[in-house]
């Protein structure tokens, strides 16, 4: 009942998120200007898409080769396909449906092949935070009016130039105080003491204690620099996956770079919405940060429509191929495993 109600709750945040995104839309119109897209960027876009899968798949075996498993490329690709599946079916059942793909094809321990996504996970979040403050660090002036505006109403008149300034100025008193605090909690004993005995804090340091603990397992790779490049090489083609996708509709074709880099943040973060697979929070940011690059919001959305469209159904497809071949492999080892009539029959002699 717990489950079906999440279920629910998601289906219908997704639902209300995806009304008042196209509740103005001219939705035949852009259904028109879908249609007239470059299939050719289409195609790569996937391949990219299907190449930073593999390179996760490639990462995950170095995750888990210290553990004393070394699962093969394709086995481990599967598995992550599977769990990106999952993710478009109910909410944060990829990660479990990933380890549980695995141990069904190589016999890894779910305990296990779960602790190394979850370490996984540190690096890709560290990774997403560089980003975000690099994007930042480029992009200020852009996002800041973004942020202002999608979050705290517009700023017009005077305000509007004093904004961006201000917001880096509480931004900046908001960290320096954020770290005096800890250095003063680390400091004194009692009051760490006090703080731990707090069941919310607790987490907090547990989750805290975890990332750090994923962040120094790296240390126990046989090639931590390919791990470091593997990840990095997952971001470059997460990037590209969308920027490419610039070129299939006119309007976007002009987009820059760095409009690419923003998308890839703001997308990312619209992507943690606990609704199937982002849907309705991706369309939501992507369609309104878009319009900082010049395009309209009918534009933005259709954009964000296009390119979040087009991975889910790519993913919907493939991900039900690896599961398909994931039952074929499992009946195939299964009939493997049942004696033979003749043998049978020579054990009863």
């Amino acid at each position: 009942m717990n489950n079906t109600l999440k279920y629910a709750i998601s289906l219908l945040l997704a639902g209300g998120l995806l009304w008042f995104v196209f509740k103005d839309m001219d939705l035949a119109t852009m259904w028109e200007r879908l249609q007239a897209a470059d299939w050719r960027w289409i195609a790569l876009s996937c391949a990219l898409l299907l190449m930073a899968h593999v390179t996760r798949a490639w990462r995950w075996q170095m995750l888990l080769e210290p553990l004393g498993y070394r699962p093969s490329l394709f086995d481990s690709t599967t598995s992550v396909l599977t769990g990106y599946f999952a993710n478009y079916i109910v909410p944060r059942m990829g990660e479990v449906t990933r380890c549980g793909t695995l141990f069904k094809l190589e016999k890894v321990p779910v305990n296990l092949s779960f602790g190394t996504v979850v370490a996984e996970r540190v690096f890709d979040v560290l990774t997403l935070l560089v980003l975000i403050a690099l994007n930042f660090v480029l992009e200020f002036d852009r996002l800041s009016q973004f942020f202002l505006e999608f979050f705290g109403g517009k700023v017009s008149g005077n305000n509007a130039s004093a904004g961006p300034n201000l917001l880096l100025i509480l931004a900046g008193g908001v960290v320096v105080v954020a770290i005096l605090a800890v250095v003063f909690v680390l400091r004194n004993k009692d009051l760490r003491e006090r703080l731990l005995a707090n069941a919310f804090v607790a987490k907090i340091a547990d989750f805290l204690k975890g990332m750090a603990e994923g962040v120094l397992s790296i240390r126990k790779l046989r090639s931590p620099g390919l791990f470091i490049l593997s990840t990095l090489l997952i971001w470059v083609f997460y990037y590209l996956v969308s920027y490419v996708l610039f070129f299939c509709i006119p309007e976007t074709a002009d987009l820059g770079p760095l409009a690419g880099l923003t998308l890839l943040v703001i997308g990312a973060i619209g992507m943690t919405a606990p609704t199937q697979g982002g849907i309705g929070a991706y369309h939501l940011l992507v369609g309104n940060v878009m319009i900082l690059y010049g395009l309209t919001q009918a534009d933005g959305v259709t954009l964000a429509t296009f390119i979040h469209g087009t991975q889910m159904l790519f993913m919907l497809a493939i991900g039900a191929l690896a599961f398909l071949v994931v039952l074929f492999k499992n009946k195939k080892s299964e009939e493997q495993r049942e004696p033979q009539p003749a043998v049978v029959e020579s054990a009863k002699e």
